[in-house]
């Protein structure tokens, strides 16, 4: 009756292959307009007309031969017998009409853009979510971690109070019977000889102490003028230094009265004493970063520290006018040996002779005093008469012969240790001295104050170069020589390191670190043995360390 042939189905850009009987009448290639018959839509359950061989959807065509008799597209009469059910492949249907035309797709772009967007805007609302839930409990985390760290510290100042307290109990008891001996550094008052003038005697540095002095001063000498001709090969170079960063950030001491004053740096054991404004001294190991001991019993401000004796000695002056010597005992802490009482203001400075014998302490009382370190015994108290402003700094020239200090009045002074005589006196700063450094050369000396460092030379006695990095509303808080007499440094909104040279040569600048406390004021800082770090307190209670990236994580 009819044989098939392949008919192609035309559906805006997609076509179909059909197996459409036809009859012998029906040309060979009829194009069958499917989409556009009847319902627009390429046929579900598909008849073809005997008579026209057009492909129609089966319930329309016989919807419409119901109505109205004819073919809807001739105009023939079209019966139900004149339509044949023909067998299709399964269909993909064509892209919808609204897909034809360019409105049309604007407008699926349009909606499929639109779910986009809101698939999108719930995705980063859920991201905001679950980066608040993350938030809420890294600062839970961090609120919990501080609340242990500070009842850890709480349970060793207790501690410190119960061992400092058992102590006193068995030495009060042993001066009561009689014994000359110093109590818990506590001098006994009726122990103390006055004078007829109510002040205290006292015997002064005798010739032996001179006598040491000045051996100390030839050994070091001697020594001194090999290590300007070697330069140990274990000094940190130029490059080395300009490549430092931060390292690690060490908070010890306590938040509710934030900023470190001062440190020390112990090079053999590479431990580093901090003092700071909570009035405690805490004894860092920098290798491992954990602190070995806090030394509680200053009621003011921690405004020096040095240690002394290799280590076993650590000294600290206050703002509560007194100066401690604490020494280690065999369980890591350090315990309060002296407890010294000579000055009548803050204690500024504290300054170690290389002897590790004996050291000096400076005060607003306008005096300094030269003190036995094992005994706590003050040997002189030296003053100025005609000087009325308070010492802010002091330092031991290298050879141990000579004292430096710095005033509030802006006036630096040196001073014969031998017969306890200001030999020189340097003027041109402004506002206080607040930090004093000799060279390792023994040539050179540096002052910080208000209007920036100045450079002094030793021989000429008089200011060959200063440094002014900072306006006139920003103090230089410290300023330091590495061990070696090779780099300066000096801290004050910022730190900034400089090359070493001679009078006439320029000290050039080698790095600048920026104060990442955010205090801006880097108020004590130190090199580490052969410069090979750093040390830096500021205003908050962080201990940073500069050095180069890798080397921290190598030594620990």
């Amino acid at each position: 009756m009819c044989d098939r042939l392949n008919k192609k189905v035309y559906a805006g850009d997609r076509t179909r292959d059909l197996a459409v009987p036809r009859s012998t009448a029906t040309p060979t290639w009829l194009p069958l307009r499917v989409y556009r018959l009847l319902s627009g839509e390429v046929p579900e359950d598909p008849v073809v007309s005997k008579k026209s061989g057009l492909l129609f959807e089966k319930r329309l065509i016989e919807r419409h031969i119901s109505d109205y008799g004819k073919c809807p597209v001739t105009g023939e009469p079209l019966t139900a017998d004149d339509i044949i059910p023909i067998q299709t492949g399964k269909i993909v249907k064509p892209r919808p009409v609204q897909a034809a035309s360019i409105p049309g797709m604007l407008g699926m772009f349009q909606i499929e853009w639109d779910g986009l967007m809101l698939s999108n805007f719930a995705l980063e609302q859920q991201l905001h979510t679950a980066r608040q839930e993350l938030s809420h409990a890294l600062y839970q985390h961090d609120a919990a971690c501080r609340v242990i760290a500070r009842l850890k510290n709480e349970r060793d100042e207790a501690r410190g109070l119960l061992a400092q307290a058992e102590r006193e109990i068995p030495m009060a008891a042993t001066t009561a019977v009689g014994t000359t001996a110093v109590s818990n550094g506590k001098r006994a008052a009726e122990d103390e000889e006055m004078g007829p003038d109510g002040k205290k005697i006292r015997p002064g540095i005798s010739q032996s102490v001179i006598d040491t002095l000045t051996e100390c001063n030839a050994a070091l000498s001697q020594q001194r003028k090999k290590r300007q001709t070697n330069i140990p090969a274990t000094l940190a170079p130029v490059d080395a230094v300009e490549r430092y960063t931060q390292l690690n950030s060490y908070p010890l001491h306590k938040t509710n009265k934030p900023g470190i004053l001062s440190l020390d740096i112990h090079y053999a054991k590479d431990i580093i004493a901090t003092g700071g404004v909570d009035s405690n001294v805490v004894v860092f190991d920098r290798p491992s970063g954990q602190i070995i001991s806090t030394l509680s019993g200053h009621s003011k401000r921690v405004t020096s520290v040095k240690f002394a004796a290799e280590g076993e000695l650590v000294v600290s002056g206050s703002a509560d006018k007194s100066v401690r010597v604490w020494r280690s005992s065999e369980n890591g802490n350090y315990d309060c040996r002296h407890v010294l009482k000579d000055h009548t203001a803050e204690v500024h400075a504290v300054t170690v002779h290389a002897t590790n014998n004996y050291f000096v302490t400076a005060s607003l009382d306008s005096t300094w005093c030269f003190y036995d370190l094992a005994s706590g015994l003050c040997h002189t108290r030296v003053g100025d008469a005609s000087e009325s402003d308070g010492y802010t700094s002091a330092a031991f020239h290298p050879d141990g012969l000579i004292l430096g200090t710095g005033t509030s009045g802006s006036l630096v002074k040196i001073w014969d240790v031998k017969s306890q005589a200001n030999v020189a006196k340097f003027d041109g700063h402004a506002g206080s001295v607040t930090a004093i450094s000799f060279s390792e050369n023994g040539y050179f000396l540096a002052t910080a104050a208000q209007d920036g460092v100045k450079l002094w030379d030793l021989r000429k006695l008089k200011n060959f170069r200063t440094f002014s990095p900072y306006d006139e509303n920003t103090p230089t808080q410290s300023v330091e020589f590495d061990h070696n007499g090779s780099y300066l440094a000096l801290g004050g909104s910022d730190i900034r390191v400089y090359q070493v040279a001679s009078v006439k040569a320029e000290w050039n600048p080698i790095k600048t670190f920026p104060d990442l406390s955010g205090t801006g004021k880097a108020t004590c800082l130190k090199f580490g043995p052969d410069a090979s770090y750093i040390a830096v307190g500021s205003m908050d209670r962080n201990l940073r360390i500069f050095g180069l990236p890798g080397e921290d994580q190598m030594e620990g």
